[in-house]
């Protein structure tokens, strides 16, 4: 397979293919076969020594603020309960009901929204 440049207005989209990586697969004239398997990054893992006592404490901190309360009981048994979700502050609804908060391990995760 040959991509050909073509100078002109018509062609100018072709510009940007040539740029593009082309798959490493056996129909490819610059094929490579590969010794080994790909080594693949994980760049999300985040280590701690913070002991369970902290978290415990911010567990236990749930409790007393409102619209942590209500997010827990949400969701923890992932609960459809309306009248808890109008509960929460208007801001914190906005954010549960754009699927933002995530329970793992009793822990409430927030994901904020990107801006690329």
């Amino acid at each position: 397979m040959t991509i050909v440049h073509k100078e002109g207005n018509i062609h100018k989209n072709a510009y940007g293919l040539r740029r593009c990586e082309l798959a490493n697969t056996p129909d490819n004239p610059a094929y490579v076969p590969l010794e080994a398997e790909p080594q693949i990054t994980i760049e999300g893992i985040n280590i701690t020594d913070i002991g369970t006592k902290f978290f415990d404490e911010v567990r236990e901190s749930y409790k007393q603020d409102k619209n942590f309360h209500i997010l827990t009981s949400l969701l923890d048994k992932n609960c459809k309960n309306t009248s808890l979700v109008n509960a929460l502050d208007e801001v914190w609804k906005n954010s549960y009901s754009e699927g933002r908060f995530h329970l793992f391990d009793g822990i409430i995760y927030h994901r904020t929204k990107h801006s690329c």
